[in-house]
């Protein structure tokens, strides 16, 4: 992202959400009634006309055939993190932590939320956005939520988190969505064994990579040419990747258990869902992991 603006990523990503909330309620796989608010120019322009009869189905079309993967992609992705931030939460997880929040509206649309003591983390020229279509859109944020602004590049986030009442010893779930594609790989090593080190047994981490073979090339995935360059052109190209097969493994010498792991081509296959719409490339991932005894 550029120095002084929000995420473009991030704006996109809203914008997905926005034209899935636009769907009949029998198709969509959720509803974000705050999705459209962080857009801006085209993209407002573009998801208003998702919500006219006779139009909706062809702004899903436009986008594919455009850049065909990720529009897809992130809302079968969001649907999933939905559901295992709800199953958290019902099982007594009492925070939530999101890492790298950008546009996401979970602690403002899903009710369960209002229960725990939410962390937005994020870098505060994308947080200072969102505060302020949030502020125009519901008046005032709920008072569980806290945001903390932190460059997870140059800042130990872990410390701003802790200073901004982070409790350690509670059961705490992690959202860390569309963000260590961006990051280095000491960046995520360290913050996979802080999550492990400083939240009890029965935590929980859901966060998505990329596919290593994309990036080095090792694995081919026809159709991931086009959202490839769609980032580069955004000033956000991928630059870390995880190899599934070596997962497990990973995430066990820092701490964690895999407890889930899936492609977002594998999930949309699962659900049986947005039929005609062409599956995304298979580099794309959703994974759960959980911290245990120590």
């Amino acid at each position: 992202m550029r120095a002084g603006e929000a995420s473009r990523t991030a704006q996109y990503m809203a914008f997905f959400r926005a034209v899935e909330s636009a769907r009949p309620p029998r198709r969509r796989l959720f509803s974000d009634p705050l999705a459209a608010s962080f857009l801006s120019g085209g993209l407002r322009v573009l998801a208003a006309a998702a919500r006219v009869p006779g139009v909706r189905g062809l702004i899903p079309r436009l986008v594919d055939r455009r850049t065909p993967g990720p529009r897809i992609s992130a809302v079968v992705r969001t649907h999933v993190i939905d559901l295992q931030l709800e199953a958290a939460l019902t099982a007594g997880a009492t925070q939530l932590v999101i890492l790298g929040a950008g546009y996401d509206s979970r602690p403002y649309r899903i009710d369960s939320t209002s229960a725990a003591r939410v962390f937005e983390v994020d870098h505060p020229d994308t947080q200072a956005v969102k505060r302020r279509l949030l502020g125009v859109k519901l008046g005032a944020v709920p008072e569980n939520v806290v945001w903390v602004p932190v460059d997870f590049l140059h800042e130990d986030f872990g410390l701003r988190l802790v200073q901004a009442g982070y409790d350690p010893r509670a059961v705490t779930f992690f959202i860390w969505e569309g963000v260590t594609n961006y990051l280095t790989a000491g960046a995520v090593d360290e913050t996979l064994r802080w999550i492990a080190g400083h939240s009890p047994a029965g935590s929980r981490l859901s966060f998505t990579y990329v596919d290593s073979g994309l990036l080095d090339g090792s694995t081919p995935f026809p159709g991931s040419e086009g959202w490839v360059s769609t980032v580069e052109r955004a000033g956000e190209p991928f630059t870390f990747g995880l190899a599934p097969s070596g997962l497990s493994g990973y995430l066990e010498a820092r701490g964690l258990e895999l407890l889930e792991d899936e492609s977002t081509a594998d999930a949309l296959a699962r659900l049986g869902s947005h039929a005609g719409a062409a599956p995304p490339p298979g580099f794309y991932h959703v994974a759960l992991a959980a911290v245990g005894d120590k």
